[in-house]
């Protein structure tokens, strides 16, 4: 009788090949070099949860907060220089004297946060690639880019027109061109070098002249060209400290310092200051000989010379980013500021 073999031989399937036995599911000698991996139970596997996102809140981060922040009231410092013009001119320090100058002061408070909230409803996404700026309300997304730019025709329109109400339609002019000025910079001037300087220079200098119209006084000369090239010396720099900011990335955030050497700023600087230093020396001897204490305007000129040079050296220490924090943050520089309008105003109202 004939014995019949499988023809798997005498191990089954386990003596097949390691293909059929794969195929049929038997495990294979050959493919099983390793033990299979512990099976681990999913109630013994711990995973780490994330902690949880605390948004900022409070007033300051809601829309009305937003709104405050963007129109940038720690920045109203600029407008003082409405009054430089009237107090270089040594008007009458009576209530009638003085209301047309803090009107005009209030109304460029109103304008400038205006053309605030519009420029940064124009720079927003330009604004999220600054180290600091990309904090700004708009920016943010604290304050919508539709509700920046309401609030700011708002402003700009009732800032505008408060002069014309009380009979000074000469200051809503200079607010006027300030402010397409401002807004055609935001649109296309900040992209052509030196021109971007001069925009912004211009809005320090038109404060100034709106202080002499307001006040009917006339504006010497020599006044203008010192607001001038001082204005100029503070908006370079301005751009110096955005160079040393931004670095490799200043050119996505503004494409003119791409243009701009630190080299050619610290010329622009060199040169602003020592007209703006000339000019001032000039001007105050020339109300020395007219004076009855000549030697107040002359010895005025120690402390704004020294303040300029404290301020050129905070520059170049990258902190002229915003000038008003400067003013407002740095002790040395306020103690020469009132050492010198006491000086200079003493001599005024003196003569």
């Amino acid at each position: 009788m004939t014995e019949r073999r499988s023809s798997h031989g005498p191990k089954g399937f386990l003596g097949a090949g390691p293909e059929v036995a794969e195929v049929l599911g038997e495990p294979s000698p050959e493919l099983s070099t390793t033990e299979a991996p512990p099976v681990v139970e999913p109630s013994l596997v711990t995973v780490d949860t994330p902690a949880p996102v605390v948004l900022p809140g409070g007033w300051k981060f809601s829309v009305p907060g937003g709104l405050l922040r963007a129109a940038r009231p720690r920045q109203w410092i600029k407008n003082v220089l409405v009054f430089a013009a009237p107090g270089a001119a040594g008007i009458s320090l009576t209530p009638g004297h003085l209301a047309p100058v803090i009107g005009a002061f209030a109304a460029w408070c109103l304008v400038s946060s205006g053309t605030y909230l519009m420029n940064d409803a124009l720079d927003a996404e330009a604004d999220r690639l600054h180290p600091r700026k990309r904090l700004r309300p708009v920016a943010a997304g604290t304050v919508t880019v539709g509700t920046a730019r309401l609030a700011g025709v708002a402003l700009l329109v009732l800032g505008a027109g408060l002069p014309a109400l009380w009979g000074a339609p000469r200051v809503t002019g200079i607010l006027a061109l300030y402010a397409v000025i401002t807004l055609s910079y935001s649109l296309w001037l900040k992209e052509m070098a030196v021109v971007d300087l001069a925009a912004v220079a211009s809005g320090f200098v038109l404060r100034a002249i709106s202080g002499g119209v307001a006040a009917h006084v006339p504006i010497s000369n020599w006044f203008l060209i010192v607001a001038s090239f001082g204005s100029l010396f503070i908006v370079a720099g301005k751009r110096h400290a955005e160079h040393v900011d931004l670095r490799d990335g200043r050119g996505a955030h503004r494409s003119t310092l791409e243009t701009y050497s630190l080299a050619y700023l610290g010329y622009v600087r060199a040169v602003s200051s020592g007209v703006a230093i000339t000019a001032y020396c000039l001007w105050a001897f020339e109300k020395a000989k007219v004076a009855n204490d000549p030697v107040l305007f002359q010895l005025s000129i120690i402390p704004f010379v020294m303040a300029l040079l404290r301020y050129a050296l905070l520059l170049d220490a990258g902190r002229g980013g915003a000038p008003e924090e400067i003013v407002i943050g740095d002790r040395a520089l306020q103690v020469l500021g009132l050492v010198w309008v006491g000086l200079f105003a003493a001599g005024v109202y003196a003569a």
